[in-house]
């Protein structure tokens, strides 16, 4: 029902995501109840009125109405699309989305991916076989680098020659085609081709997925450039694509912090002393793609970066593209490393420990925010502070609406000796606006609360209904049926994937509303739901019964109408 993606796999991922998890990983929720609150990420407030249901895997906010499962929430809160949701969800799983969903849209990129796989693999072998390679096991080794270390990010090596790899995968035209295509091959001047990658340690680029989606090559003789990315393809975009994300969610799916370093050797660096969370970009700036790929992962992102100017050149640029990002329960901290040292050499100058300590005590954002901006200025001088007041308004003007906000507003006030602008009182406009919840279960027709009943309580379908509903005719039923009919095919299907069964948006809609509509159940529910198919299976008979003995008194029934009268004057409750 979904496109290419097969519905069971939907329900997989479902019934073994935990919303309360997905969501309190970018929300911070607090426990109410039988429920978890918090303020709204999808609009401005001051009081929760957005609830999570464990029980449902559900969420629905009395403010704005947003509403829906995990999935529903991953496309609303990290703004993706329908199959980005599925990969998203099913990689923090540890599950692989079936290929025909992967490529449901565009172009049709697996020969891109199975070339890279190859090329991959070829530069493992490499390493291991080739007779120039203790050129490279020596320097990795130098750098401390582990056989296990080095299995773990498919590190690999491109020997000498200007066609080692063309010669061995570009066996025809077509494959020559797809070599250039990944971006593993280039031209001369005059169109002969050859191999991007020359006399290089291989560092596999993987996506989330764990797909080889490019290359980075470590030059071992002389020249230049030292470091060489794969160019743009239809599979890498450097601006998105971070080293070391794969193996850092393999090593820990929920770290606690994820650390962005400069290159693919300090990642690698990091991992031989046991720091496996450390990312790097691709030779450029940290970009909103790259904070919102990481901000899906933890809630923390520690920047470390060298500290002469132009690290803190490049950190100040990595805090602007930040501040539009951080909504309430993300952080961002800043690390800079004394001169001369990276996050390799810094890690075996003084341990893994003490390494960790030093990340743990990062500035937060805040702080480096104000920091910086009083160092442009005289703060013992009204002047230099109104300066300040105004260097830092349109960077908080940036941030979303949130407490996050506020409290920068208040620590800006606090910095430059103004007293903070009293709250605004409390006004009806400013409300949630309640209304969006539905009526009571009470005020509802008979058949929408039956249908409420089972979105909410999916086992009432295991009872045995009243004889006869089958035959019911009202606006509604048909709903019904075929939601009997989904539960009953999945076993255990709680209400979050129960509503995203259905395409039609309107239908969505009207099962989102239902599911958190309150039904006031103070009993089984199973026992409503029964009665009440009951109750609207004896209306529809007396209905009938009336109808037939009011044609009979004009006229002569027929032998079937009559057999109908006696079975519904016979039926219990007529």
């Amino acid at each position: 029902m979904a496109g290419a993606i097969p519905q069971h796999f939907i329900d997989e991922l479902l019934a073994r995501a935990d919303i309360v998890d997905i969501i309190g990983r970018r929300v911070p929720l607090k426990k109410a109840g039988r429920e978890f609150q918090a303020c709204c990420p999808f609009h401005s407030e001051k009081t929760p009125s957005f609830t999570v249901s464990p029980s449902k895997q559900f969420y629905h906010c009395f403010g704005c109405g947003a509403h829906g499962s995990a999935l529903g929430f991953l496309m609303e809160y990290d703004r993706l699309n329908f199959p980005e949701a599925v990969e998203e969800l099913a990689s923090s799983l540890g599950l692989d989305v079936p290929r025909e969903a992967a490529f449901e849209q565009g172009p049709d990129h697996r020969p891109i991916y199975d070339m890279l796989e190859q090329a991959a693999r070829q530069f493992e072998h490499q390493l291991r076989q080739h007779a120039d390679a203790p050129r490279a096991v020596e320097y990795l080794r130098g750098r401390g680098v582990s056989g296990e270390i080095a299995g773990r990010f498919r590190l690999g090596y491109a020997p000498p020659g200007w066609d080692r790899l063309l010669t061995t995968l570009g066996t025809d035209e077509n494959r020559i085609r797809r070599l250039a295509d990944a971006g593993l091959i280039t031209e001369q001047e005059d169109g002969k081709p050859y191999d991007r990658l020359r006399d290089r340690i291989i560092f596999p680029i993987l996506d989330t997925r764990g797909r080889v989606v490019g290359f980075g090559g470590r030059l071992l003789g002389d020249g230049k450039p030292k470091y060489l990315n794969s160019p743009e393809t239809p599979v890498f975009h450097k601006g998105r694509e971070l080293y070391g994300l794969y193996e850092a969610r393999q090593a820990d799916a929920h770290p606690v912090r994820l650390l962005v370093v400069e290159g693919y050797m300090d990642v690698v660096a990091l991992a031989q002393f046991g720091v496996s969370n450390a990312v790097a970009t691709l030779g450029t700036a940290t970009t909103a793609d790259h904070l919102e790929k990481l901000y899906r992962a933890t809630p923390e992102v520690v920047f470390c970066f060298d500290g002469d100017r132009a690290g803190r050149e490049a950190a100040w640029k990595a805090l602007q593209t930040a501040l539009p990002l951080m909504r309430d329960g993300r952080q961002a901290r800043f690390l800079f490393l004394p001169d001369g040292e990276d996050p390799d050499s810094l890690i075996r100058t003084i341990g893994a420990d003490a390494f960790a300590e030093q990340v743990a005590a990062a500035k937060p954002l805040s702080t480096y925010l104000f920091d910086h901006l009083a160092g442009q200025v005289d703060t013992q001088s009204i002047d230099g502070r109104a300066r300040l007041g105004e260097l830092a308004r349109p960077l908080l003007d940036r941030l979303p609406q949130g407490v996050f906000r506020d409290m920068m507003q208040q620590a800006l006030y606090q910095r430059i000796g103004l007293n903070p602008p009293p709250a605004p009182a409390p006004q009806a406009a400013r409300m949630p606006r309640r209304s969006a919840a539905p009526r009571p279960g009470g005020s509802i027709p008979p058949i929408r609360r039956a249908v409420a009943l089972l979105v909410q309580h999916p086992e009432v379908a295991d009872q045995a209904l009243p004889s006869g509903w089958e035959r019911l005719e009202a606006n509604g039923i048909d709903l019904l049926r075929q939601m009997l009919d989904a539960v009953r095919a999945s076993p255990g299907i709680r209400s979050g994937a129960l509503v995203e069964r259905w395409e039609d948006p309107e239908t969505r809609r009207l099962l989102a509303r239902l599911a958190i509509l309150e039904l006031g159940i103070l009993d089984d529910a199973a026992e409503q739901f029964r009665g009440t198919l009951d109750r609207l299976t004896q209306e529809q008979r007396r209905e009938e019964c009336d109808a037939l003995l009011s044609k009979s008194r004009d006229a002569p029934l027929t032998s079937e109408e009559k057999q109908r009268l006696t079975e519904l004057l016979r039926a219990p409750g007529a």
